[in-house]
């Protein structure tokens, strides 16, 4: 009993949050909300992204499903994008936990050279009916100055 007391607890504290910017009750006889966070990237600050996902406040895993959307919401510099990852598999810039059971939900950035866009993909570390859970959005360079053209061939 104190051990179920204990980590009900520790859940309640995970859930809160300074960067929740929304919340959204899925009804009167649920435990469920819908949660949108803000989270700024920590190389290109000038992309804000905001997601949304779905917290259990009494249950030991939140749902993995979610959704991502990020914008230009500042200066974008080319110093910016030369420090970034710029492998295929880019690099986990935001990582929360989802459950007491190393569920999380991750961003990972991905640079698109060709396109001079920056990708951001939501998703979640365990697979769930028989799919992990992800979300996609974009941030173009172009019209920014860190925006890149193509040397002529």
């Amino acid at each position: 009993m104190k051990n179920v007391l204990l980590i009900s607890i520790f859940s309640l504290l995970l859930g809160c949050s300074d960067d929740e910017v929304g919340d959204v009750s899925l009804g009167f006889l649920t435990t469920k909300d819908i949660k949108v966070s803000v989270f700024v990237d920590p190389i290109v600050t000038g992309v804000t992204c905001h997601i949304a996902n779905i917290e259990a406040d009494l249950d030991f895993a939140d749902p993995s499903d979610g959704a991502i959307a990020c914008r230009q919401t500042g200066v974008m510099s080319p110093e910016m994008i030369d420090q970034i990852d710029k492998s295929k598999s880019g690099e986990v810039v935001f990582k929360k936990s989802k459950s007491i059971l190393f569920k999380s939900l991750k961003i990972r950035r991905i640079f698109d050279a060709s396109s001079q866009t920056l990708m951001y993909v939501s998703y979640s570390t365990k697979e769930t009916s028989g799919s992990y859970k992800h979300s996609l959005s974009t941030v173009p360079l172009w019209g920014t100055q860190a925006y890149q053209a193509k040397e002529a061939e």
